[in-house]
């Protein structure tokens, strides 16, 4: 298993924190932006496991694609997504056109 460095897990929940209304990020831009580009599935780990308040579910798969572990599956990924107003196709949001990036980076 992967190792990560300590504070890898409150600099990803800051940043999903932060992921305003509209837009999304990814597991691995999330994994990288937190300070190692190679902790994609971490990131998702954290995601099923971590703070149920944060906005887990304005984060995808580089492809845009929702995620199978999200509470109720990716029914349940796209309902809530819908409900926040996010056109969603074939269980996808187009990341390209929604992809959030925070000040000072890109």
């Amino acid at each position: 298993m992967q190792e990560v460095e300590p504070g890898f897990r409150e600099r990803v929940e800051l940043l999903v924190s932060q992921i305003p209304r509209g837009k999304v990020m990814t597991y691995g831009q999330l994994a990288a932006l937190c300070g190692n580009a190679r902790a994609a599935r971490i990131v998702g780990g954290i995601a099923h496991f971590g703070d149920p308040n944060l906005p887990w579910q304005r984060v995808v798969n580089k492809q845009g694609g929702l995620a199978a572990g999200y509470p109720g599956g990716r029914g349940g990924h796209r309902q809530v997504l819908e409900g926040e107003g996010y056109a969603v196709v074939d269980d996808k949001v187009d990341v390209a056109k929604l992809l959030w990036w925070p000040d000072g980076v890109s």
